[in-house]
């Protein structure tokens, strides 16, 4: 059993050790995975697009029926105390909001008091080699739910996808679903045509990750085409350049897929000139998006 770290964190009303943090065997994230979460990003202690992260978690909490239990003020407030508390300055925040504690039901029981658990710990980004030479990835077909678009912390589905890769040494498993790129196990995934960024459009299938946004915003600050439209799976395999999009990987070049190097040319297999631009974009966002 690994050892739980004494870092601080926040459960139902109150700071304590995170070795020390119980809940209940009944609460409902327990027994039916019946909650939401949301990852925000900590850099230089300074959290990144909070606020369109505080807004998909209460969307996804919205298409559930979960009250949202704080205010936008209370939650920064929260969310700052424990980034204090944290020793790395780079960090990923975790807030996990469930239904709460009842008699094992399948029925959602009225008027519960949901559980909030928030916790900070230190960011792992790619390593220096991964962003230098881009990183390799494999295919699967999207076997999980229909409500993709709900941030669930009942990831079974995309554990196991995740695990495909994991057994191949490759960074993720890149999802398609009747022909059609859907996303990664745990990240968004991006395809460049002719110098335009292509992504799946938002839908049932595809949760609508914080960078698709800004993604956009870069690319449109850097005069590089952006379009959302299917995606077909010949198209992700005869792409120009692959990208993952996702709170620790920020944007990730893909430069191998199913043992194939992707691209063409003089730089098949090698990172690609649009990633290039929008990393290097990023790195920039970093210090505006944040407070």
């Amino acid at each position: 059993m690994q050892s739980l770290p004494d870092t601080l964190c926040f459960l139902n009303g109150e700071f304590g050790p995170l070795r020390d943090a119980k809940v209940s065997v009944l609460d409902r994230g327990f027994v039916f995975g019946d909650g939401i979460y949301e990852v925000v990003p900590v850099y230089g202690r300074r959290l990144f697009r909070f606020d369109e992260h505080l807004a998909r978690l209460n969307r996804s909490l919205a298409k559930v029926s979960i009250s949202e239990p704080f205010s936008r003020d209370t939650w920064l407030g929260h969310c700052r105390r424990l980034v204090a508390a944290q020793p790395a300055d780079d960090q990923l925040l975790y807030i996990q909001v469930t239904r709460g504690v009842a008699l094992r039901e399948h029925g959602m029981p009225p008027d519960l008091e949901p559980t909030v658990f928030i916790m900070t710990n230190p960011m792992k980004p790619p390593s220096a080699e991964q962003r230098a030479d881009g990183v390799a990835c494999v295919s699967a077909a999207d076997f999980r739910w229909e409500r993709g678009d709900i941030k669930s912390i009942s990831l079974l589905g995309n554990v196991l996808a995740r695990q495909i890769s994991v057994e191949q040494g490759a960074v993720e498993t890149i999802l398609f679903r009747d022909g059609f790129l859907t996303e990664a196990s745990a990240s968004n995934v991006w395809v460049v045509q002719r110098g335009v960024v292509l992504g799946a459009p938002k839908s049932g299938h595809v949760l609508e990750g914080i960078r698709y946004e800004l993604i956009r915003e870069l690319c449109e600050k850097n005069a590089l085409g952006y379009q959302l439209r299917p995606i077909t799976e010949a198209e992700v395999r005869g792409a120009d350049e692959l990208m993952l999009s996702s709170a620790t990987k920020e944007v990730l070049a893909v430069t191998r897929l199913d043992g194939d190097l992707v691209g063409h040319g003089a730089t098949r297999g090698e990172i690609g000139p649009v990633y290039k631009r929008l990393y290097e974009a990023y790195q920039h966002a970093k210090s505006a998006y944040s407070i």
